[in-house]
Protein backbone atom coordinates (compact mmCIF):
# COMPACT_ATOMS: atom_id res chain seq x y z
CA UNK A 1 0.00 0.00 0.00
CA UNK A 2 1.00 3.59 -0.64
CA UNK A 3 -0.48 6.97 0.10
CA UNK A 4 -1.68 8.21 -3.27
CA UNK A 5 -2.21 11.69 -1.91
CA UNK A 6 -2.23 13.85 1.17
CA UNK A 7 -4.90 16.29 0.05
CA UNK A 8 -5.24 19.75 1.58
CA UNK A 9 -8.69 21.38 1.39
CA UNK A 10 -8.58 25.15 1.09
CA UNK A 11 -10.64 28.28 0.35
CA UNK A 12 -8.39 30.59 -1.73
CA UNK A 13 -10.14 33.88 -1.04
CA UNK A 14 -10.94 33.47 2.64
CA UNK A 15 -8.74 35.45 5.01
CA UNK A 16 -7.31 32.68 7.11
CA UNK A 17 -5.10 32.69 10.17
CA UNK A 18 -2.65 30.59 8.15
CA UNK A 19 -1.88 31.52 4.53
CA UNK A 20 -1.36 28.81 1.92
CA UNK A 21 2.38 28.78 2.57
CA UNK A 22 1.79 27.91 6.22
CA UNK A 23 -0.70 25.20 5.33
CA UNK A 24 1.78 23.73 2.84
CA UNK A 25 4.30 23.56 5.66
CA UNK A 26 1.75 21.64 7.75
CA UNK A 27 1.15 19.14 4.94
CA UNK A 28 4.87 18.71 4.37
CA UNK A 29 5.35 18.03 8.08
CA UNK A 30 2.69 15.31 7.98
CA UNK A 31 4.25 13.87 4.80
CA UNK A 32 7.67 13.68 6.44
CA UNK A 33 6.23 12.07 9.54
CA UNK A 34 4.46 9.22 7.73
CA UNK A 35 7.45 8.67 5.47
CA UNK A 36 9.63 8.26 8.56
CA UNK A 37 7.49 5.31 9.67
CA UNK A 38 7.87 3.65 6.28
CA UNK A 39 5.00 4.92 4.12
CA UNK A 40 5.57 6.09 0.56
CA UNK A 41 3.71 9.30 -0.26
CA UNK A 42 3.27 9.66 -4.01
CA UNK A 43 1.87 13.20 -4.07
CA UNK A 44 0.58 16.10 -2.04
CA UNK A 45 -2.41 17.86 -3.56
CA UNK A 46 -4.52 20.96 -3.09
CA UNK A 47 -8.32 20.98 -3.48
CA UNK A 48 -10.33 24.20 -3.33
CA UNK A 49 -13.95 25.13 -2.91
CA UNK A 50 -15.86 25.28 -6.24
CA UNK A 51 -13.89 27.73 -8.36
CA UNK A 52 -16.90 29.91 -9.09
CA UNK A 53 -17.04 30.84 -5.40
CA UNK A 54 -13.73 32.67 -5.50
CA UNK A 55 -13.30 33.80 -9.11
CA UNK A 56 -15.53 35.06 -11.92
CA UNK A 57 -15.68 32.66 -14.88
CA UNK A 58 -14.20 35.25 -17.25
CA UNK A 59 -11.09 35.44 -15.07
CA UNK A 60 -10.92 31.78 -14.07
CA UNK A 61 -8.24 30.61 -16.50
CA UNK A 62 -5.75 33.31 -15.47
CA UNK A 63 -6.53 33.02 -11.75
CA UNK A 64 -6.21 29.23 -11.70
CA UNK A 65 -3.01 29.36 -13.70
CA UNK A 66 -1.62 31.70 -11.05
CA UNK A 67 -2.81 29.35 -8.29
CA UNK A 68 -1.13 26.46 -10.11
CA UNK A 69 2.18 28.36 -10.14
CA UNK A 70 1.86 29.23 -6.46
CA UNK A 71 0.86 25.70 -5.49
CA UNK A 72 3.74 24.14 -7.44
CA UNK A 73 6.24 26.39 -5.71
CA UNK A 74 4.84 25.26 -2.35
CA UNK A 75 5.21 21.58 -3.24
CA UNK A 76 1.71 20.61 -4.37
CA UNK A 77 1.83 18.23 -7.32
CA UNK A 78 -1.75 18.76 -8.49
CA UNK A 79 -4.63 21.14 -7.85
CA UNK A 80 -8.36 20.45 -8.03
CA UNK A 81 -10.36 23.63 -8.53
CA UNK A 82 -13.64 21.98 -7.67
CA UNK A 83 -16.85 21.57 -9.65
CA UNK A 84 -18.87 23.77 -11.95
CA UNK A 85 -22.23 24.28 -10.27
CA UNK A 86 -25.64 23.60 -11.77
CA UNK A 87 -26.86 27.06 -10.72
CA UNK A 88 -24.09 28.63 -12.83
CA UNK A 89 -24.10 27.26 -16.41
CA UNK A 90 -21.35 29.70 -17.41
CA UNK A 91 -18.92 27.83 -15.15
CA UNK A 92 -19.09 24.71 -17.35
CA UNK A 93 -18.37 26.79 -20.44
CA UNK A 94 -14.97 28.00 -19.20
CA UNK A 95 -13.61 24.57 -18.19
CA UNK A 96 -11.98 23.82 -21.59
CA UNK A 97 -10.24 27.21 -21.43
CA UNK A 98 -8.95 26.45 -17.93
CA UNK A 99 -7.70 23.02 -19.02
CA UNK A 100 -5.89 24.64 -21.96
CA UNK A 101 -4.27 27.29 -19.74
CA UNK A 102 -2.97 24.86 -17.10
CA UNK A 103 -1.09 21.57 -16.86
CA UNK A 104 -1.89 20.23 -13.40
CA UNK A 105 -5.30 21.72 -12.60
CA UNK A 106 -8.26 19.31 -12.38
CA UNK A 107 -11.95 20.25 -12.60
CA UNK A 108 -15.33 18.59 -12.38
CA UNK A 109 -18.92 19.24 -13.34
CA UNK A 110 -21.91 18.50 -11.12
CA UNK A 111 -24.78 16.62 -12.81
CA UNK A 112 -27.29 16.16 -9.98
CA UNK A 113 -28.74 17.59 -6.82
CA UNK A 114 -30.06 15.09 -4.29
CA UNK A 115 -33.37 16.83 -3.70
CA UNK A 116 -34.14 17.85 -7.28
CA UNK A 117 -32.57 15.03 -9.29
CA UNK A 118 -30.70 15.02 -12.61
CA UNK A 119 -30.14 18.28 -14.42
CA UNK A 120 -30.21 17.50 -18.18
CA UNK A 121 -28.65 20.92 -18.77
CA UNK A 122 -25.68 20.06 -16.55
CA UNK A 123 -25.32 16.58 -18.07
CA UNK A 124 -25.25 18.12 -21.55
CA UNK A 125 -22.74 20.73 -20.41
CA UNK A 126 -20.41 18.01 -19.06
CA UNK A 127 -20.70 16.09 -22.34
CA UNK A 128 -19.76 19.24 -24.24
CA UNK A 129 -16.74 19.78 -21.99
CA UNK A 130 -15.54 16.22 -22.69
CA UNK A 131 -15.80 16.60 -26.48
CA UNK A 132 -14.12 20.01 -26.44
CA UNK A 133 -11.34 18.91 -24.06
CA UNK A 134 -10.58 15.95 -26.34
CA UNK A 135 -9.38 18.45 -28.94
CA UNK A 136 -7.00 20.40 -26.69
CA UNK A 137 -4.14 18.02 -27.48
CA UNK A 138 -3.67 15.53 -30.31
CA UNK A 139 -4.04 12.53 -28.03
CA UNK A 140 -7.09 13.72 -26.05
CA UNK A 141 -5.11 13.62 -22.81
CA UNK A 142 -6.67 16.77 -21.29
CA UNK A 143 -9.73 14.75 -20.27
CA UNK A 144 -7.57 13.10 -17.62
CA UNK A 145 -8.19 16.33 -15.70
CA UNK A 146 -11.97 16.46 -15.92
CA UNK A 147 -14.83 14.30 -14.72
CA UNK A 148 -18.59 14.56 -14.52
CA UNK A 149 -19.85 13.69 -11.07
CA UNK A 150 -22.92 12.91 -8.99
CA UNK A 151 -23.26 12.51 -5.25
CA UNK A 152 -19.59 13.14 -4.45
CA UNK A 153 -19.34 14.86 -1.10
CA UNK A 154 -16.75 17.46 -0.10
CA UNK A 155 -13.38 16.33 1.28
CA UNK A 156 -13.00 13.31 -1.01
CA UNK A 157 -9.19 13.13 -1.32
CA UNK A 158 -8.98 11.28 -4.66
CA UNK A 159 -8.73 13.39 -7.81
CA UNK A 160 -10.30 14.58 -10.01
CA UNK A 161 -13.40 14.72 -7.79
CA UNK A 162 -11.74 16.38 -4.76
CA UNK A 163 -13.17 19.66 -3.56
CA UNK A 164 -13.58 21.59 -0.34
CA UNK A 165 -16.48 23.37 1.29
CA UNK A 166 -16.56 26.06 3.94
CA UNK A 167 -13.70 28.22 5.11
CA UNK A 168 -11.71 26.03 7.48
CA UNK A 169 -8.71 24.26 5.93
CA UNK A 170 -8.38 20.52 6.53
CA UNK A 171 -6.82 17.42 4.98
CA UNK A 172 -7.50 13.77 4.16
CA UNK A 173 -5.55 10.76 2.89
CA UNK A 174 -6.20 8.83 -0.32
CA UNK A 175 -4.62 5.38 -0.01
CA UNK A 176 -3.66 3.25 -3.03
CA UNK A 177 -4.40 -0.25 -1.79
CA UNK A 178 -5.46 -2.58 -4.60
CA UNK A 179 -2.29 -4.56 -3.82
CA UNK A 180 -3.73 -5.44 -0.40
CA UNK A 181 -6.71 -7.06 -2.13
CA UNK A 182 -4.41 -8.89 -4.56
CA UNK A 183 -2.40 -10.37 -1.69
CA UNK A 184 -5.42 -11.17 0.47
CA UNK A 185 -7.03 -13.42 -2.12
CA UNK A 186 -3.99 -14.73 -3.99
CA UNK A 187 -3.60 -17.80 -1.79
CA UNK A 188 -6.78 -17.64 0.30
CA UNK A 189 -8.33 -21.06 0.94
CA UNK A 190 -11.82 -19.57 1.38
CA UNK A 191 -13.67 -16.28 1.12
CA UNK A 192 -13.73 -15.56 4.83
CA UNK A 193 -9.96 -15.93 5.21
CA UNK A 194 -9.40 -13.62 2.26
CA UNK A 195 -11.79 -11.06 3.71
CA UNK A 196 -10.12 -11.27 7.08
CA UNK A 197 -6.67 -10.77 5.57
CA UNK A 198 -7.78 -7.71 3.60
CA UNK A 199 -9.65 -6.13 6.48
CA UNK A 200 -6.77 -6.73 8.90
CA UNK A 201 -4.32 -5.10 6.48
CA UNK A 202 -6.47 -2.00 6.00
CA UNK A 203 -7.45 -1.57 9.67
CA UNK A 204 -3.81 -1.99 10.74
CA UNK A 205 -2.68 0.59 8.20
CA UNK A 206 -5.34 3.06 9.36
CA UNK A 207 -4.37 2.63 13.01
CA UNK A 208 -0.69 3.16 12.27
CA UNK A 209 -1.27 6.22 10.12
CA UNK A 210 -3.82 7.79 12.44
CA UNK A 211 -1.49 7.45 15.43
CA UNK A 212 1.14 9.44 13.54
CA UNK A 213 -1.36 12.01 12.29
CA UNK A 214 -2.70 12.50 15.82
CA UNK A 215 0.81 13.13 17.13
CA UNK A 216 1.58 15.56 14.33
CA UNK A 217 -1.64 17.46 14.86
CA UNK A 218 -0.48 18.34 18.34
CA UNK A 219 1.95 20.53 16.40
CA UNK A 220 -0.02 21.57 13.31
CA UNK A 221 -3.67 21.55 14.54
CA UNK A 222 -4.95 21.01 11.00
CA UNK A 223 -8.27 19.09 11.10
CA UNK A 224 -8.11 15.57 9.69
CA UNK A 225 -11.21 14.50 7.73
CA UNK A 226 -10.36 10.82 7.34
CA UNK A 227 -9.12 8.04 5.05
CA UNK A 228 -10.32 6.93 1.65
CA UNK A 229 -9.23 3.28 1.46
CA UNK A 230 -10.54 2.76 -2.05
CA UNK A 231 -9.01 -0.18 -3.88
CA UNK A 232 -7.13 2.06 -6.28
CA UNK A 233 -4.70 0.32 -8.65
CA UNK A 234 -1.29 1.10 -10.14
CA UNK A 235 -0.59 0.00 -13.74
CA UNK A 236 1.39 -3.11 -12.77
CA UNK A 237 -0.05 -6.55 -12.09
CA UNK A 238 0.95 -6.61 -8.41
CA UNK A 239 -1.42 -3.68 -7.77
CA UNK A 240 -4.31 -4.49 -10.12
CA UNK A 241 -7.84 -4.44 -8.73
CA UNK A 242 -8.92 -6.41 -11.79
CA UNK A 243 -6.29 -8.98 -10.74
CA UNK A 244 -7.75 -9.11 -7.22
CA UNK A 245 -11.23 -9.68 -8.65
CA UNK A 246 -9.87 -12.48 -10.84
CA UNK A 247 -8.05 -14.06 -7.88
CA UNK A 248 -11.34 -14.16 -6.03
CA UNK A 249 -13.65 -15.15 -8.89
CA UNK A 250 -11.30 -17.49 -10.76
CA UNK A 251 -12.50 -16.02 -14.08
CA UNK A 252 -11.45 -13.06 -16.28
CA UNK A 253 -13.01 -9.76 -15.25
CA UNK A 254 -16.20 -9.09 -17.15
CA UNK A 255 -17.28 -12.71 -17.31
CA UNK A 256 -20.03 -14.08 -15.11
CA UNK A 257 -18.98 -14.30 -11.48
CA UNK A 258 -16.71 -11.28 -11.51
CA UNK A 259 -19.54 -9.02 -10.33
CA UNK A 260 -19.97 -11.25 -7.28
CA UNK A 261 -16.26 -10.95 -6.55
CA UNK A 262 -16.48 -7.17 -6.82
CA UNK A 263 -19.43 -7.12 -4.42
CA UNK A 264 -17.50 -9.23 -1.89
CA UNK A 265 -14.54 -6.85 -2.00
CA UNK A 266 -16.81 -3.82 -1.61
CA UNK A 267 -18.69 -5.37 1.30
CA UNK A 268 -15.38 -6.13 2.98
CA UNK A 269 -14.46 -2.44 2.82
CA UNK A 270 -17.76 -1.62 4.52
CA UNK A 271 -16.63 -3.61 7.56
CA UNK A 272 -13.58 -1.41 8.17
CA UNK A 273 -13.40 0.68 11.33
CA UNK A 274 -11.29 3.59 10.09
CA UNK A 275 -12.44 7.20 9.96
CA UNK A 276 -14.04 7.46 6.53
CA UNK A 277 -14.17 10.15 3.91
CA UNK A 278 -14.67 9.94 0.16
CA UNK A 279 -15.51 6.74 -1.72
CA UNK A 280 -14.02 3.77 0.17
CA UNK A 281 -15.01 1.73 -2.88
CA UNK A 282 -13.65 -0.08 -5.93
CA UNK A 283 -11.71 1.84 -8.57
CA UNK A 284 -11.57 0.31 -12.03
CA UNK A 285 -9.79 2.83 -14.27
CA UNK A 286 -9.28 1.16 -17.65
CA UNK A 287 -5.88 2.71 -18.37
CA UNK A 288 -4.52 2.81 -14.80
CA UNK A 289 -4.95 -0.91 -14.11
CA UNK A 290 -2.62 -3.22 -16.04
CA UNK A 291 -4.87 -6.29 -16.11
CA UNK A 292 -7.96 -4.19 -16.87
CA UNK A 293 -6.07 -2.66 -19.82
CA UNK A 294 -5.05 -6.12 -21.03
CA UNK A 295 -8.59 -7.43 -20.74
CA UNK A 296 -9.89 -4.48 -22.76
CA UNK A 297 -7.71 -5.71 -25.62
CA UNK A 298 -8.96 -9.26 -25.13
CA UNK A 299 -12.56 -8.01 -25.07
CA UNK A 300 -13.72 -9.67 -21.85
CA UNK A 301 -15.76 -6.65 -20.75
CA UNK A 302 -17.60 -3.65 -22.16
CA UNK A 303 -18.41 -0.19 -20.95
CA UNK A 304 -21.78 -1.57 -19.78
CA UNK A 305 -19.93 -4.04 -17.55
CA UNK A 306 -17.98 -1.18 -15.98
CA UNK A 307 -21.23 0.63 -15.27
CA UNK A 308 -22.65 -2.56 -13.74
CA UNK A 309 -19.62 -2.86 -11.42
CA UNK A 310 -20.38 0.69 -10.25
CA UNK A 311 -23.68 -0.55 -8.89
CA UNK A 312 -21.94 -2.77 -6.29
CA UNK A 313 -19.71 0.01 -4.97
CA UNK A 314 -17.47 0.94 -7.79
CA UNK A 315 -16.69 4.63 -8.02
CA UNK A 316 -17.86 5.07 -11.61
CA UNK A 317 -16.25 5.10 -15.04
CA UNK A 318 -12.60 6.10 -15.05
CA UNK A 319 -9.99 6.75 -17.77
CA UNK A 320 -12.23 5.05 -20.32
CA UNK A 321 -10.85 5.45 -23.88
CA UNK A 322 -13.61 6.12 -26.40
CA UNK A 323 -13.71 6.63 -30.19
CA UNK A 324 -12.60 10.11 -31.16
CA UNK A 325 -15.73 10.83 -33.17
CA UNK A 326 -18.15 10.11 -30.33
CA UNK A 327 -20.93 12.69 -30.29
CA UNK A 328 -22.02 14.99 -27.50
CA UNK A 329 -25.42 13.31 -27.59
CA UNK A 330 -23.92 9.83 -27.10
CA UNK A 331 -21.82 10.97 -24.15
CA UNK A 332 -24.86 12.72 -22.70
CA UNK A 333 -26.75 9.42 -22.77
CA UNK A 334 -24.02 7.60 -20.85
CA UNK A 335 -23.65 10.39 -18.29
CA UNK A 336 -27.41 10.37 -17.73
CA UNK A 337 -27.17 6.67 -16.84
CA UNK A 338 -24.30 7.37 -14.43
CA UNK A 339 -26.31 10.14 -12.78
CA UNK A 340 -29.43 7.97 -12.48
CA UNK A 341 -27.45 5.12 -10.93
CA UNK A 342 -25.89 7.50 -8.42
CA UNK A 343 -29.22 8.95 -7.32
CA UNK A 344 -31.11 5.66 -7.21
CA UNK A 345 -28.40 3.94 -5.14
CA UNK A 346 -27.50 7.05 -3.13
CA UNK A 347 -23.78 6.67 -3.87
CA UNK A 348 -21.01 8.85 -5.30
CA UNK A 349 -20.15 8.19 -8.94
CA UNK A 350 -17.94 9.93 -11.46
CA UNK A 351 -17.26 9.56 -15.17
CA UNK A 352 -13.82 10.39 -16.57
CA UNK A 353 -14.17 9.64 -20.28
CA UNK A 354 -11.36 10.04 -22.80
CA UNK A 355 -12.35 10.26 -26.48
CA UNK A 356 -9.12 9.69 -28.44
CA UNK A 357 -8.92 11.83 -31.61
CA UNK A 358 -8.65 9.91 -34.88
CA UNK A 359 -9.08 6.52 -33.19
CA UNK A 360 -11.89 4.02 -33.52
CA UNK A 361 -13.19 1.21 -31.32
CA UNK A 362 -10.79 -1.76 -30.98
CA UNK A 363 -7.69 0.30 -31.80
CA UNK A 364 -4.97 0.36 -29.13
CA UNK A 365 -4.18 3.63 -27.40
CA UNK A 366 -0.65 5.02 -27.41
CA UNK A 367 -0.49 7.39 -24.45
CA UNK A 368 2.99 8.18 -23.17
CA UNK A 369 2.27 8.49 -19.45
CA UNK A 370 3.95 6.67 -16.59
CA UNK A 371 0.67 6.03 -14.77
CA UNK A 372 -1.09 4.49 -17.79
CA UNK A 373 -0.94 1.11 -19.46
CA UNK A 374 -2.34 1.32 -22.95
CA UNK A 375 -5.48 -0.60 -23.75
CA UNK A 376 -8.19 -0.79 -26.38
CA UNK A 377 -10.59 1.98 -27.33
CA UNK A 378 -13.92 0.63 -26.12
CA UNK A 379 -16.92 0.25 -28.35
CA UNK A 380 -19.56 2.83 -27.45
CA UNK A 381 -23.08 1.66 -28.35
CA UNK A 382 -24.86 4.88 -27.48
CA UNK A 383 -27.11 7.25 -29.39
CA UNK A 384 -28.83 10.46 -28.44
CA UNK A 385 -31.70 10.39 -25.96
CA UNK A 386 -35.25 11.49 -26.66
CA UNK A 387 -36.73 14.75 -25.49
CA UNK A 388 -38.33 13.23 -22.37
CA UNK A 389 -34.83 12.77 -20.91
CA UNK A 390 -33.13 15.84 -22.36
CA UNK A 391 -35.62 18.71 -22.21
CA UNK A 392 -36.89 18.80 -18.59
CA UNK A 393 -35.27 21.20 -16.17
CA UNK A 394 -34.98 18.36 -13.64
CA UNK A 395 -35.53 14.60 -13.67
CA UNK A 396 -36.52 13.56 -10.15
CA UNK A 397 -35.13 10.19 -9.02
CA UNK A 398 -35.43 9.28 -5.37
CA UNK A 399 -33.05 6.82 -3.78
CA UNK A 400 -34.45 3.40 -3.03
CA UNK A 401 -35.99 3.07 0.43
CA UNK A 402 -33.98 0.76 2.66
Amino acid sequence: MKIRSITLFYHPSYEQASPLAGLAENINGIKNAVEEIGWEVQTTRLATVPFGIYVRPAEAADRLHALEIEGTKLGFDYISAGPARISRPDEYQVIPEILSATENVFLTGMMTEKQRGISPMAVRACAEVITQAARITQDGFANLRFCAMSGVRPFTPFFPAAYSYGTQPSFALAVECADAAVEAFKNADDINNGRKALLTALDTAAEELYAEIRDQNLIWTLPFKGFDFSLAPFPEDWCSLAGAIENLAGVPIGTMGSLTAAAILAETLDRGSWRRVGYNGLMLPVLEDSILADRSIEGTYSIKDLLMFSAVCGTGLDTVPLPGDVSVEAIQALLTDVAALSLRLNKPLTARLMPVPNMQASEKTNFDFDFFKNGKVLDFPAVGLGKLLTEPEWIKIQSRAR
